[in-house]
């Protein structure tokens, strides 16, 4: 899997559970449309989309989590996948931004710590960071969130990031995809730009 990455030298991935918007929100930066729906794991494999003449691309990883309808095996397969990929990738990759959904994150995180697990969204944060890739954190429907400020918070604190959420602007961004709210996002992605020298992407999250 995941053999037909074209040659760019700068990309930001997308990574997420399955059915957290990261196509929706894909398709918001690029202006193309991918394959999304509400069936958890509509995306097997990476979507490039890329600009051959800035050397540029943006990809959205596969979700992994639960996906219905697949075996277990299958599912962690893909996240070898995943982990395998960023590995390989990472001197290129300018960005990591784990998506996530809002308003499920926290419940999700708690539960699997319940069990005595490692929560995806908290291993994929930090194994970013272990490949030099500095994450940033893209809150996605926060139209489904009564009090974003409290929430923001939750999700920092169970990320490692001490509260408040709002110093860690640069990292942290609130977003909803699906009304193409995502300008923190974009000022985040400036920023990762800018510091990794490289101004002439700007065009493209502006």
């Amino acid at each position: 899997m995941f053999e037909d990455r074209p040659d760019r030298d700068a990309e930001v991935v997308l990574v997420g559970r399955s059915n957290v918007g990261k196509s929706t929100l894909m398709r918001e930066l690029t202006g193309h449309d991918f394959s999304t729906g509400g069936k958890p794991g509509v995306t097997r494999q990476p979507n490039h989309f890329d600009w051959a003449s800035e050397g540029f691309m943006f990809t959205d990883l596969p979700g992994f989590g639960f996906m219905s309808g697949v075996e277990d095996e299958h599912r962690e397969q893909i996240k070898t996948d995943i982990v395998r990929y960023l590995e390989d990738n990472a001197d290129s990759i300018l960005a990591g931004v784990v998506v996530l959904d809002g308003k499920a994150a926290v419940d999700i995180i708690d539960r699997h710590r319940e069990r005595g697990n490692i929560p995806h969204d908290v291993e994929m944060f930090g194994f970013l960071k272990d490949v030099g890739v500095e994450p940033i954190v893209a809150v996605n429907k926060t139209d489904k969130i009564d009090d974003l400020d409290e929430r923001l918070d939750e999700i920092c604190d169970r990320l490692g990031l001490y509260p408040p959420w709002q110093q860690w602007s640069d990292r942290v961004a609130p977003i909803c995809a699906k009304r193409g709210d995502i300008e923190a996002l974009e000022e985040c992605l400036r920023t990762r730009f800018h510091d990794h020298n490289r101004d002439d992407l700007l065009k493209f999250v502006s």
